[in-house]
């Protein structure tokens, strides 16, 4: 029953609680998957108005709103030390993702708008090859390793605490739309029926809320 709480409670990825900040996971930015990644969003980005974009003017005035890092990555850039994409408090048009608003004030998908590893978190798709060249995939959660070493510094992680375990709903319903897109129809289908099959007294709590 995990659920995003931000601007909730989130006390945000740095080394001290920063719930104030209304941070979240942004404070490093968004890096990308693929080329295609970053032109899709390149594309998204350029619809934002500055009603919706509060860093509208600064990201143009680095070159746009993705770049290279140090070590040659595609990235969304920094503007006052989060991602250029995200709104604060004290913006006229609410703090958040300014992808994720655009795209709810058009009607469409944010899933869509945002870069890949926006709308996957807090989920993560791992692909294993064996050495006869056989794919397993596992969908899991996003643990704080999944962050590199910088994960352990992490004041607080919303999978690793009981505070995000509050939804009405499980994971698996609330977060369809992102489960079809990374696994497919099929196999969502699949996880339905087993769990329906299985039952909620044949499921275990979460470890995050186990004392």
């Amino acid at each position: 029953r995990w659920t995003c709480i931000f601007g909730r409670g989130c006390q945000g990825v740095l080394t001290e609680d920063t719930s104030e900040l209304e941070q979240g996971c942004c404070s490093y930015g968004a890096h990308f998957i693929d080329d295609e990644d970053v032109e899709r969003v390149r594309g998204y980005a350029a619809r934002l108005t500055r009603e919706q974009w509060q860093f509208h003017d600064a990201a143009a005035a680095l070159g746009g709103p993705i770049g290279r890092n140090d070590e040659g990555e595609w990235t969304t850039v920094l503007v006052e030390d989060a991602c250029a994409f995200l709104n604060r408090p004290g913006f006229e048009g609410g703090p958040g993702c300014s992808l994720h608003r655009a795209a709810l004030d058009a009607g469409e998908r944010f899933l869509d708008w945002k870069p890949t590893v926006c709308w996957q978190l807090p989920l993560r798709l791992d692909d294993h090859e064996d050495a006869n060249g056989f794919h397993t995939f596992t969908l899991r959660e996003w643990k704080r390793r999944d962050w590199g070493t910088g994960g352990d510094d992490f004041h607080w992680w919303c999978t690793s605490e009981p505070d995000a375990f509050v939804d009405r709903s499980p994971v698996y319903v609330t977060m369809r739309d992102e489960i079809v897109e990374m696994v497919g129809e099929e196999p969502y289908r699949w996880l339905c029926e087993y769990l329906a099959a299985r039952g909620t007294a044949g499921l275990h709590p979460h470890p995050a809320l186990i004392d």
